[in-house]
């Protein structure tokens, strides 16, 4: 008998895994672009339904939410049958509700377009469902490669964003949508068919490794700090009996809170305390574009130093955005809008390069997309609330400051719920591994 032919994926000159996180760079670019042009759409809309804030904000959240009460399902999905099921599914999603929202006439109308087939189809394709699969395919390079995925964000916001402003300004909200939708369906469809959930579906290990699969056990093994914990296999019923697991699940539902809030609310902010509709568009993308080297550098530093001191950093990143919002307030100066999207985007958004790593290290095992699916009930929950909360609390006030200050609270509860959590205390990150002295040594 004949042994198969190896996989085409064999005859690259490079390893297939940066293949995967090519596509994810793309597919971040587009997906998070077409669904963080809420904000940019926010103000047309308003203007031209006459709506309140929260009930329109809160179409951006609904979509969150139900993104939210399906992601358990989704982790089972991505467990038994692979990434592209779920990511295709998102292309679907997200294409129909960008070509269908141009007839949005109601409130409704937009919760069904924009919020639920938007929203829910973005999140199909975005951080948490490539947190899913894309950790399979590296350990040592591993926030490292992630984040050169997720930066896929930044330059998407960049090229992206103005020019979605620009259609708008021109030709009117309903062209945005149309001209997004047929790029999700005709450019991201095709690409994901060639995505796999973990290298050894094609026969290769991770990191692109080329020998025995053993060695490669024998490096993992020389990371694990707490053995009794590893050698559980962590089902998703024992994760949520665990004080780590719901340590996780406060601090990603707090960051996501500060994350979305700011997203959705600060175009339509920064036009009103002076800045014109452009250079708001533009400090949106600038967001996502100074993200690139924050998600990148700060990506790579985690595997050197430990998820924590990043997850606090990037904690730190969305108060100094969120003083520097309140700052603005009083005087709309460039420096202080600069200042809010340095520390936005080059600090706050590194978060995204370890969620994922945090998960999968102190949970690693055959159930873990079920596992991570939930803890993305947080996620979403979290970037659901955020933008609802701080639309409320201005219909309600007739100000932001109060959820600005109430997000940077919640900045300061998650950076603690994380160092709770102790991703350390269950495996040391490669670069505490070179420098551990024996076997028995504990962070």
């Amino acid at each position: 008998m004949q042994s198969p032919s190896p996989h085409w994926s064999a005859r690259l000159p490079f390893y297939y895994g940066w293949l995967i996180i090519g596509i994810a760079f793309v597919t971040m670019a587009i997906a998070v672009s077409a669904r963080t042009a809420f904000s940019l759409l926010l103000p047309p809309l308003i203007d031209e339904f006459g709506w309140d804030r929260g009930l329109a904000s809160g179409a951006f959240s609904f979509g969150f939410l139900l993104s939210a009460a399906t992601s358990t399902f989704v982790g089972r999905v991505m467990d038994r049958h692979g990434p592209r099921v779920v990511i295709e599914t998102g292309v679907a999603m997200l294409a129909a509700g960008m070509l269908i929202a141009p007839a949005i006439s109601a409130a409704w109308h937009l919760y069904l377009t924009l919020g639920v087939l938007v929203g829910c189809g973005a999140n199909l394709m975005s951080f948490s469902a490539q947190s899913l699969f894309l950790p399979n395919w590296f350990v040592r390079r591993r926030a490292f490669a992630i984040s050169i995925a997720f930066s896929g964000v930044g330059v998407g916001a960049l090229l992206l964003l103005p020019w979605l402003q620009s259609i708008i300004s021109r030709d009117g909200w309903r062209a945005a949508c149309w001209i997004m939708g047929l790029l999700v369906l005709f450019l991201l469809g095709p690409l994901n068919l060639l995505v796999r959930r973990k290298p050894q579906d094609l026969g290769l290990l991770p990191d692109g490794e080329t020998g025995s699969a053993g060695t490669g056990a024998a490096q993992r093994a020389a990371a694990v700090v707490d053995p009794a914990w590893v050698a559980i296999e962590w089902t998703l019923a024992r994760a949520l009996r665990t004080a780590r697991f719901w340590w996780i699940m406060l601090g990603y539902f707090c960051a996501l809170i500060a994350w979305y809030a700011v997203q959705v609310h600060q175009t339509k902010y920064l036009i009103e305390v002076g800045f014109t509709p452009l250079a708001a568009a533009w400090a949106l993308g600038l967001v996502s574009a100074v993200a690139i080297p924050g998600q990148i550098g700060l990506g790579a530093l985690s595997d050197r130093i430990g998820r924590e001191w990043i997850w606090m950093v990037g904690c730190l990143g969305f108060a100094i955005c969120y003083a520097a919002l309140i700052a603005l307030e009083h005087t709309p100066s460039p420096v202080l809008l600069y200042v809010m999207v340095i520390a936005q985007g080059f600090l706050g958004y590194a978060l995204a390069s370890v969620m994922g790593a945090i998960v999968v290290e102190i949970f690693e095992g055959p159930h873990f997309g079920a596992i991570f699916g939930t803890t993305t009930v947080a996620l979403l929950g979290g970037g659901a609330a955020g933008p609802w909360l701080a639309g409320a609390i201005h219909d309600a006030t007739g100000s932001y400051r109060p959820a600005f200050l109430l997000a940077i609270a919640c900045c300061l509860v998650s950076a603690a719920a994380i160092w709770l959590a102790a991703p350390r205390k269950v495996r040391l990150v490669p670069g505490r591994v070179r420098h551990r002295p024996s076997a028995s040594t504990t962070d």
